[in-house]
């Protein structure tokens, strides 16, 4: 299984996890029960940046500060971009999950919609990556 493949499955994997966190970005009234939306947020948020992570690893051939010239399409500098984006990712997860624990649903709405955002920003950055989109191959 190539890179691209990888990735593919691990978007995958993130979609019913970021459709649970759209469900809960557009309920208009407050959830009768907080702590079942802390639980959701803090399952999604968790899978989905577990699911990053895993990617992050097969773009870089292992993390951040993985082997590679600066030419090299698996070169430390894509790791060290990714890594940041990973960071602000997983800082809008706790800021979602921390919203939903103190009951603030138009402040979780805006953090789910912005940990929507990076997560598209991230596997944009992924598919652009040379170590993705090898020679020849087109991505979607």
């Amino acid at each position: 299984m190539d890179v691209t493949d990888q990735l593919e499955d691990h978007r995958a994997h993130c979609l019913p996890h970021l459709l649970t966190l759209r469900m809960l970005a557009r309920a208009t009234t407050e959830a009768p029960l907080p702590w079942l939306a802390v639980a959701e947020v803090t399952q999604a948020t968790k899978a989905i940046l577990a699911e990053v992570e895993a990617a992050l690893r097969a773009v870089t051939g292992g993390g951040p500060d993985s082997p590679g010239g600066p030419d090299s399409p698996r070169s430390p500098r894509i790791g060290i971009f990714l890594g940041v984006r990973l960071t602000r990712l997983a800082a809008s997860a706790d800021d979602a999950i921390t919203a939903a624990g103190a009951g603030d649903f138009g402040q979780l709405r805006c953090h789910l919609r912005r940990f929507e955002t990076l997560t598209s920003a991230i596997w944009a950055v992924q598919d652009t990556s040379p170590a993705v989109a090898p020679p020849g191959r087109v991505r979607r």
